[in-house]
């Protein structure tokens, strides 16, 4: 059923003097050099190796039971996600046959009760296991334990090191990156800058930082004069940028924000009765609201993690792999999109409200067109008019 694991990445220089992984086989190597240019910068400790799932055949054929081990669910962004997961995905690959149900725990962020969830979905009789935005190393042994026993696990919004997984995101370190240039843009090279970063310890959170760090480097009449953890959570943003203004009387010129964060952020700036800085746009509505009525707010925004075309990823290449399409690596990485003035334009209406916690978003296509999914896997094909060989 599985072929043996892949040889190991080997690291070489790639552009902006950072890591970019190659593989010795291929892996990396297979994609086309236009999808590789999403890997320079990556996160050098994440895995792109050959997928030891490029020769996987499920135990059984459709309809398949899918695990949802999620690791916590208290903001807008896994709102967004479950809502996707649930309303669209589900039903549509319930409609085509392939999938049964997916059974969703939480765990918290604690990685022990993950871990005992995701053996428990593997002994009940789950076909695959996708995982979400955790510990780039707690899961490892359960990942191997469920590829054991023919469960493939996907991991999203993040990535595992699990040499067996599937991880699907964008470029994070990129991200950060992108993100943090673009506001120091705006604000011509020079100034006083807050961080609002994720969740320590978490790899989407790690890599965005360590991209921002990088655009630090590159800037050095940009001074950083503070980082708080808004934990992917507007309230929790919102409160620790209140306490930072609180005991930072001095100039702020701009605030680069881990979505989802940026509604609390704004809300907090709004509040303080200072006047408004950039602060950096991926997506929360709230805030894209906020641009749609100040033009000259911020020059672009940036979708990192959006959350209902992240779960669309992760998904698509799940169904790929159970229908035998052959992954080609263990991480598919896709590029950071950009997004203007114009497209909030005439997306956004100009009555929307900057307490709106939903999402504004791209449509799955235009995150994870279908060329990028076929250039992913060795076997392409359309998953959902996919029919399992007699």
């Amino acid at each position: 059923m599985w072929k043996n694991l892949p040889l190991a990445a080997v690291v070489v220089a790639g552009t902006f003097g950072c890591a970019m992984h190659a593989a010795l086989a291929d892996g990396l190597d297979e994609l086309p050099p236009d999808i590789q240019k999403a890997y320079q910068g990556l996160d050098q400790n994440q895995p792109v190796g050959p997928s030891p799932l490029k020769d996987f055949k499920p135990k059984k054929g459709p309809p398949w039971t899918i695990g949802f081990a999620s690791s916590y669910a208290g903001n807008t962004w896994r709102a967004a996600s479950m809502d996707k997961l649930m309303n669209d995905l589900l039903p549509a690959a319930q409609k085509a046959g392939l999938v049964k149900d997916v059974i969703v725990t939480q765990s918290d962020l604690k990685d022990s009760v993950q871990i005992q969830q995701m053996r428990q979905l593997v002994d009940q009789g789950a076909d695959a296991i996708f995982i979400c935005c955790s510990n780039v190393t707690a899961l490892n042994q359960t990942i191997k334990y469920a590829y054991d026993k023919g469960v493939p696990v996907f991991s999203y919004s993040g990535y595992v090191t699990a040499p067996e997984a599937i991880s699907a995101s964008a470029n994070y370190v990129d991200g950060g990156y992108q993100i943090a240039k673009g506001i120091f843009e705006t604000i011509k090279g020079k100034g006083n800058v807050l961080l609002v970063s994720g969740i320590a310890g978490l790899a989407s959170s790690d890599s965005f930082d360590k991209g921002v760090m990088r655009a630090l480097a590159e800037s050095p009449d940009i001074k950083l004069v503070g980082t708080v953890q808004g934990q992917w959570t507007d309230q929790v943003a919102q409160v620790e940028v209140q306490k930072f203004l609180a005991t930072h009387p001095g100039q702020l010129d701009a605030i680069v924000v881990q979505s989802p964060a940026e509604n609390g952020v704004l809300q907090a700036m709004l509040q303080s009765g200072r006047p408004m800085v950039p602060i950096s746009i991926s997506g929360e509505a709230g805030a894209v609201c906020y641009w749609r009525k100040n033009p000259n707010w911020v020059d672009a925004g940036n979708y990192v993690w959006p959350p209902a075309a992240e779960v669309y990823i992760v998904w698509n290449m799940m169904l790929r792999t159970l229908e035998g399409q052959g992954p080609k690596i263990q991480s598919v990485i896709r590029p950071v999109l950009k997004f203007t003035y114009d497209d909030v334009k005439a997306s956004m209406p100009e009555d929307c409200s900057i307490d709106d916690p939903k999402w504004f978003e791209p449509k799955a296509e235009a995150w994870f067109p279908k060329s990028m999914a076929d250039a992913m896997v060795t076997r392409p094909a359309d998953p959902f008019t996919w029919k399992p060989a007699n």
